[in-house]
């Protein structure tokens, strides 16, 4: 049964830092593709980072580039995002996602497993 349990989440001021951690099970993490992805209140989800096991490929979108840092550890089944110099525009629910399939590379637009999410707050 594949499951993927995101923690690390909380709140915390304009420039401070937080890491997110995705415990994955249920499949060999080191062959598949993991996206995170957010929501904020109102709007649509989106497409954070990714980090493909089939290409070694990595992904991330305008709005978190240079701040970010999506990273995986495959003997412990576990994807991280580092989340440096957070604004509040940050804020949201984060989830970590993954495709049925292998072979998938990144960034990731679809995704069959979600984890539960976590809360994001930037705020001062």
């Amino acid at each position: 049964q594949v499951q993927l349990v995101e923690s690390g989440g909380g709140l915390v001021q304009p420039g401070g830092s937080l890491r997110l951690s995705c415990a994955t099970s249920g499949f060999p993490l080191e062959y598949y593709t993991i996206g995170w992805f957010r929501q904020a209140p109102g709007k649509e989800r989106e497409g954070v980072s990714c980090t493909s096991g089939f290409d070694g490929s990595t992904y991330y979108a305008d709005s978190v580039k240079g701040r970010f840092t999506i990273s995986r550890d495959n003997a412990k089944n576990m994807v991280y995002l580092q989340m440096n110099s957070l604004k509040p525009e940050d804020t949201g629910i984060y989830y970590c996602a993954a495709p049925t399939f292998t072979l998938v590379t990144c960034p990731l637009y679809e995704a069959d497993h979600w984890g539960q999410g976590t809360q994001v707050t930037v705020s001062s």
